[in-house]
C-alpha cells in the first residue's frame, strides 16, 4: 500500500484545492423583458425564447 513519506505542505494542498469550487451558471438578459435567465432556456417571466413566444401569457 502506498504511504506518503512526507507531510503535504499547506501551499501544495491549497494549490490543489483552488480548482475545487462551484461554477456560477451562465446568466444572460432576456431580449424581451430584460430579466436575468439561464442561457438557452425559456424566460420564466415573459415566456419567450429567441424572440419567439413559447408560453402563452
Amino acid at each position: 500500500m502506498a504511504v506518503p513519506q512526507r507531510r503535504t505542505s499547506k501551499t501544495r494542498r491549497d494549490k490543489r484545492r483552488t480548482h475545487f469550487k462551484l461554477a456560477v451558471p451562465g446568466m444572460v438578459k432576456c431580449d424581451q423583458c430584460g430579466e436575468l435567465k439561464l442561457s438557452h432556456r425559456v424566460c420564466k417571466v415573459c415566456g419567450t425564447y429567441k424572440s419567439r413566444e413559447i408560453i402563452k401569457q
